[in-house]
């Protein structure tokens, strides 16, 4: 967790700004209203809006975060009016949960309006919100936005000075073919088992289960992604429960060093939330443990239940990812990797303009969307790479791809950064060299046809690191034929 890579140490900052943010949050809706339940609502209102606005431009992130409440007050009355009607509330949650997972399909913005939604509706569970508390609940919401926004886009707005990463784009498709269509189907299917099964646990903290099995499905697409993260979501859960018997339990509420320890909890859960998700639940459960020793009913028995409802929400994501409209890793593997690919030949092809001195080529945001689609196809083949995986040859196969095409995004932004340079440019063997790039692509998967730059026909001696670039590019390329190509459960030579 420590030792991960932080380039530019964006997670540091990233969870400095949210201890800022939502701190301010919090003070400032318990001191506007002088209601515990407030601050708490305004905290996680606070967390999710930081957490979750992932857009690819600081004006899109700003725009996502206004739209946030839209998504929110609904939901929050209409779970606040049904609390005490079950039959309708559960059905109501079940309808909440499948709107917010389609939500996806409209992107990171959609992505972030439906977690909004769906955690409203867990809030008021959480809190045994009333009706007559709404006017406060809304107020406190919209103080944790408008101090949260100051805090990311006012005192502190480091994107403006950095580049953004990549967004990448939802599969795209009709029906169930669509994969956010298919995945809310899932996502429903799983709360629905797990609303049940925490119900016959709880008739009060079931909603731990639903929760569990919501946010199981998040950033997943393939059935052992699910599969594995809802093995490290009862991992980090367990190890949760056992500090917070060893944290939460003696504090027993007491406020300055709760509120110090929350603190502590959200400076992990971002900064280790990109790294390791077991890391992240581990934090989470411990201050859900401190907070309901704020609320007072925090006792060993409670943590135990806790443990429960996540084991039993895991086991209703597994169920549905099992049994509804499943997808295997391999097939959700694959496309990512095509979709690298093509990445690779339009990257190519842009370096190749760039270098024949076309001055309005940049490869540079392809390098950028590259190492988007090499983070999609790591997560997509965790499940084969995962230390308790029984299938060998598979594991050594994903092991090779995820370093061949390591090995290209070395090359391309080596290309692209003496493809900037215009000494490099005007070399007949730096366009030969990008259309055996491109026909290497080509062998692997189908991509469109690129357009051959025209180059003049000369030797240029700052054109040799462009070649040497190419060159492992084109090596790279050729030797993810074999994996690639050779039936998945088939054991590559020389492993």
């Amino acid at each position: 967790m420590v030792s991960a890579p932080d380039p530019g140490r964006m997670r540091l900052r990233s969870a400095t700004r949210a201890v800022a943010g939502i701190s301010l949050a919090v003070l400032l809706a318990g001191g506007v209203t002088s209601s515990l339940t407030a601050a708490v609502t305004a905290g996680l209102a606070a967390l999710l809006a930081l957490f979750t606005v992932a857009d690819a431009t600081v004006r899109a992130q700003a725009l996502t975060t206004a739209l946030l409440p839209l998504a929110g007050f609904p939901v929050l009355a209409v779970a606040a009016l049904l609390h005490d009607h079950p039959l309708a509330r559960d059905g109501v949650f079940l309808l909440v949960v499948l709107a917010g997972a389609y939500a996806r399909r409209w992107g990171p913005r959609g992505h972030a309006l439906g977690i909004f939604g769906f955690m409203m509706f867990f809030v008021t569970q959480f809190l045994h919100t009333a009706p007559a508390q709404l006017p406060q609940l809304y107020g406190a919401v919209a103080l944790a936005l408008a101090a949260s926004s100051a805090v990311r886009f006012g005192a502190w707005c480091y994107e403006r000075r950095a580049a953004l990463p990549a967004v990448i784009a939802p599969p795209a498709g009709r029906g169930l073919a669509r994969a956010t269509t298919r995945q809310a189907l899932q996502v429903t299917a799983a709360c629905a088992v797990a609303l049940a099964l925490g119900q016959v646990l709880s008739v009060d903290r079931w909603y731990w289960a639903v929760g569990t099995a919501w946010w199981i499905f998040v950033n997943t697409a393939s059935r052992g992604e699910t599969l594995v993260r809802g093995f490290r979501r009862v991992l980090g859960t367990v190890a949760g429960i056992a500090a917070g018997l060893l944290l939460a339990l003696p504090l027993d509420g007491a406020p300055a060093p709760t509120a110090a320890l929350v603190a502590v909890c959200v400076f992990g859960i971002f900064y280790t939330a990109a790294v390791s998700y077991s890391w992240m639940m581990f934090f989470v459960t411990i201050m859900a443990g401190l907070l309901y020793g704020l609320l007072g009913v925090l006792d060993a028995t409670l943590l135990a239940l806790r443990f429960a409802e996540t084991a039993v929400g895991a086991a209703g994501a597994a169920l549905a990812v099992a049994v509804v409209l499943p997808v295997t890793t391999h097939a959700t593997t694959h496309a990512w990797i095509e979709r690298a690919l093509r990445c690779v030949h339009a990257c190519t092809a842009e370096a190749a303009r760039r270098l024949a001195g076309d001055g309005s080529a940049d490869p540079a945001p392809r390098v950028a969307e590259l190492e988007a689609l090499l983070g999609r196809v790591r997560l997509s083949v965790a499940p084969l790479v995962h230390p308790l995986s029984p299938l060998r040859a598979r594991k050594a196969r994903a092991r090779q791809v995820l370093a061949l095409l390591d090995d290209c995004a070395h090359e391309l932004r080596g290309l692209a950064s003496v493809a900037a340079d215009p000494d490099a440019s005007h070399d007949a063997r730096l366009a030969a060299a990008c259309w055996r790039v491109e026909a290497a692509v080509e062998a692997l998967t189908p991509v469109g046809a690129s357009e051959r730059a025209e180059v003049v026909p000369a030797h240029h001696p700052g054109a040799e690191p462009a070649l040497a670039h190419l060159d492992g590019l084109e090596r790279a390329l050729a030797q993810l034929a074999a994996p690639l190509k050779s039936p998945p459960r088939s054991p590559l030579a020389g492993v």
